[in-house]
């Protein structure tokens, strides 16, 4: 799982890499102009074009996908606290001599749940965690079904059980989304994309002479903020755009339940 270490190592190699890339660009094109001053200059415009353009369109698609991840997943944070709240409502349905254990038990339970997403990006300790919510899930289950056999109101226990049934489901919900992200092989030719068109953007500077040290880095900057605000929505627990303040719906959830 990536570290906010890897992203600033990441972003730093892209933007010595782009950097690179529009001087070695720039530098060729300097060398091509000295062998033959009416080469290929003006004959090219429409593959800088189609690069550029794949650059763009890359950027844009792996932005939006990014950004509506982030708002899925936290629309699932607010539905698993609405689920996890009706479910612990309902124990009042149940017969009363049920109801303290399985509230202790709701309590455990939430609580793991803050815990797996607070061990980011601790692989192995998400994992436990996980397990240990999933261990919880199925005793609060197991207690529920008990205390519904004791039970004559059937309608209400179906209720019940239906309620926390979909408490259960939205945890798998969101481990999918949790591990949701494009392909790596995306991000690496969207890598190799940005490096590429930096070193045709460097060959194209070289007709005014000497490269203009202003547009250079306004270029450089700007698509690899671009590049860093895509990672930052897809790992959003780890840089610097944060889903973690939305976590505070499943912490009031917890602290209604005492």
């Amino acid at each position: 799982m990536m570290s906010w270490q890897f992203f600033v190592l990441f972003v730093a190699m892209l933007f010595v890499g782009m950097l690179i890339a529009v001087l070695a660009g720039w530098r060729i094109a300097v060398r091509h102009r000295a062998r033959g001053p009416d080469g290929i200059w003006g004959k090219t415009g429409a593959v800088d074009g189609a690069i550029f353009g794949l650059m763009g369109l890359l950027l844009a698609f792996t932005f939006s996908g990014a950004a509506t991840r982030f708002e899925a997943r936290r629309a699932l944070i607010a539905e698993e606290a609405n689920a996890i709240g009706t479910s612990y409502l309902r124990l009042d349905l149940l017969p009363p001599e049920t109801q303290p254990p399985l509230r202790e038990a709701f309590r455990r339970y939430v609580r793991s749940r803050l815990e797996v997403y607070d061990k980011i990006p601790d692989v192995d300790a998400v994992k436990a965690a996980l397990r240990k919510s999933a261990h919880i899930q199925n005793e609060i289950w197991q207690q529920t079904v008990a205390a519904a056999q004791k039970s004559d109101r059937h309608a209400l226990m179906a209720l019940a059980l239906s309620s926390l049934n979909q408490m259960i489901d939205i945890t798998t919900t969101r481990t999918v989304a949790f591990y949701a992200h494009p392909p790596q092989v995306i991000f690496i030719m969207l890598g190799v994309t940005v490096l590429v068109s930096s070193l045709l953007a460097g060959y194209s500077m070289s007709v005014a002479g000497r490269p203009s040290t202003l547009h250079i880095m306004m270029f450089i900057l700007l698509v690899g903020v671009s590049v860093y605000v895509i990672l930052d929505f897809e790992y959003p627990r780890i840089g610097l755009i944060r889903i973690d303040p939305i976590d505070s719906v499943l912490v009031d959830t917890l602290e209604r339940m005492k």
